[in-house]
């Protein structure tokens, strides 16, 4: 019987949501210990991870302890998804899951990331970084709109959901915040169609949509805390 993996999260970051979405997926019983942002810079925290940013998952049935989403999702994947309902065998299948994972992890968070920082965080406005990573954030959704044009796939990988298109789904979440646009998805729509498709697809899915609620109520009440402007 697999122990319950725990999991290190900060608040609605996305990055400790996604790895709950593919727990979720992969049905593992998981318990979280929610962090402060101050606290990720502590010395207990730096214990977890010298990086002192979250996630970090604990594995009790490996004795596994690890930082970095992109790694953890690559673990959970190795060490628990026996029936590789979400990856493959298969090459070259299997190195362009992982040539989208790298792209989401090098690309598309940090850029999402540093938008949504110079947006609401950085104490001084600085337009010219706000613009640049707003192109980003587009450049980001036009790269997966070509791709899913070009193939004619309902997926990045192959012909089923997969951890490549799962690695996407919670910086996209908070790009409307990122942007300042709650319409952003409708507007995307006629420009970008073959991405529109897929997110529709992709975060209609049941487990999608029940850890999208939950980050979505986490966000709110982090909004209040820290008087972020509403979605």
């Amino acid at each position: 019987m697999v122990q319950p993996l725990l999991l290190h999260a900060a608040g609605a970051g996305p990055n400790p949501w996604k790895v709950i979405l593919l727990l979720e997926e992969l049905q593992l019983p998981y318990e979280v210990k929610h962090w402060t942002f101050p606290e990720l810079k502590q010395a207990e925290f730096g214990k977890l991870s010298v990086n002192g940013r979250a996630p970090v998952i604990q594995d009790p049935n490996t004795g596994v302890r690890l930082w970095e989403t992109g790694a953890i999702i690559e673990y959970l994947i190795d060490t628990y998804d026996k029936s590789h309902s979400l990856t493959y065998t298969t090459s070259p299948e299997t190195w362009h899951l992982k040539q989208w994972l790298y792209f989401q992890t090098t690309t598309q968070g940090p850029y999402f990331g540093q938008k949504f920082w110079f947006t609401h965080f950085h104490p001084e406005k600085i337009q010219s970084a706000v613009d640049r990573y707003a192109r980003e954030v587009d450049r980001v959704v036009m790269v997966i709109d070509s791709h899913l044009q070009q193939t004619g796939g309902q997926y990045l990988v192959g012909d089923k959901y997969t951890y490549a298109d799962l690695a996407f789904i919670t910086w996209f979440e908070i790009s409307p915040r990122a942007m300042q646009n709650p319409n952003l998805f409708e507007d995307w729509a006629p420009k970008y169609p073959a991405f529109s498709a897929w997110w529709k697809r992709i975060s209609g899915r049941p487990v999608t949509v029940k850890v999208l609620q939950s980050m979505r109520g986490l966000l709110t009440q982090q909004q209040k805390d820290q008087a972020l402007p509403p979605k």
